[in-house]
């Protein structure tokens, strides 16, 4: 554990006159936290246990990350990981594990088994970096249906490894009347298809985060009955790209708010979007970056969006961006490694919740 996190919140309970749990209060504490495009989501148990989903990019991005994540973690007034979740084995959501876990203690360490692509960054990590990682410390592979203790948070495993649960949950069952017209995509075969999805309950808030599950699997989750129910809310599935976030779970689940957590040029296409805005029940969607890929065509307020790039611009397109992506001719997409925010939740009990913006303080209450 480094001494300046440890330093900086015994400050902060010693200046307040109460312990980092009283501050907390009752609430249920989710922190999106901007990886650009990555994966990293804190949840934090009103009695201070935590669930770390994800821990962004790797390499000259590590750092960053890392940093970002233990921004959040004392804005939290923790100092711990009580349970790292890797959703599956792709870059952008294991890459700064490392980093991390040299800094703060993570006691648990969950996924959904090996690799099933042929890649040998991921193996060499496997094998030796991960494991030692875990030698000394808790490590699951986690199958649908299994419960993550958090506190009075109650977590539960409903996709890996391809895997979905058998059995609905409470409030699920109902026969998914989106199933009839979803049309199965090519078959994924790689690892985001084999991500770890979660459902969280804190008394009548629940919360749903899916990782980069894909279209397929997604059917699968939720067809013929959906098995979930209705959700508060929704952590839009493989950063709000349209290989997921089919009408068989978007519509169907009724969330009442969505975050996106994506990218400069990394989901947000209009597929997606338009899916998105449609869904019924929903109140607002959140984003941790603006898109290209939208254009304000199909973005939010900004009042609803948690980051810029290190060079802003004066205007943003309205149409969005179309072809490719990447490769011979294609500008870089924009730089963000600047000051970072996150988008915060502070659920309750009776369901009601408030999201905040951290880079300009707008708060929403739900209720």
């Amino acid at each position: 554990m480094n001494r300046p996190l440890l330093f900086a919140i015994g400050l902060i309970a010693l200046g307040s006159g109460v312990s980092p749990v009283e501050a907390r209060g009752q609430a249920f504490e989710i922190y999106l936290i901007d990886v650009e495009g990555g994966g990293a989501t804190l949840f934090v148990s009103p009695t201070g246990q935590t669930l770390l989903i994800d821990t962004g990019n790797g390499g000259q991005r590590a750092a960053r990350d890392a940093g970002r994540i233990i921004s959040a973690m004392r804005d939290a007034s923790v100092t711990e990981i009580d349970h790292l979740i890797t959703t599956h084995w792709h870059g952008d959501h294991y890459g700064a594990m490392q980093e991390l876990a040299r800094q703060v203690p993570v006691r648990h360490f969950i996924d959904h088994g090996p690799s099933v692509e042929s890649n040998a960054t991921v193996a060499e990590f496997l094998s030796t970096t991960y494991r030692a990682l875990y030698q000394d410390r808790e490590h699951t592979v986690v199958t649908p249906g299994d419960r993550i203790p958090l506190g009075r948070v109650d977590v539960r495993v409903i996709t890996a490894a391809k895997q979905v649960i058998d059995q609905p949950l409470r409030g699920g069952g109902a026969v998914n009347p989106y199933c009839v017209d979803f049309t199965r995509q090519q078959e994924d075969n790689g690892e985001n298809a084999q991500s770890v999805g979660i459902i969280a309950r804190f008394g009548a808030f629940r919360v749903l985060h899916l990782g980069d599950l894909t279209a397929n699997t997604e059917f699968e989750l939720m067809c013929p009955r959906n098995p979930i129910g209705t959700v508060d809310l929704f952590v839009v599935t493989h950063h709000g790209q349209p290989s997921s976030n089919t009408e068989v779970v978007v519509h169907a689940i009724e969330a009442r708010t969505a975050i996106m957590n994506n990218g400069t040029r990394k989901g947000g296409q209009p597929e997606a979007m338009q899916v998105l805005h449609s869904a019924p029940g929903l109140e607002d969607l959140w984003q941790l970056h603006f898109s290209q890929l939208s254009g304000q065509e199909y973005t939010v307020p900004g009042l609803f969006i948690a980051n810029g790039v290190d060079d802003e611009p004066g205007t943003m397109p309205i149409t969005p961006m179309t072809g490719p992506l990447r490769g011979l001719g294609v500008s870089p997409a924009p730089i963000h490694n600047g000051e970072a925010h996150w988008l915060k939740v502070s659920a309750r009990a009776d369901g009601s919740f408030t999201v905040t913006n951290n880079r300009n303080g707008f708060t929403k209450e739900y209720h």
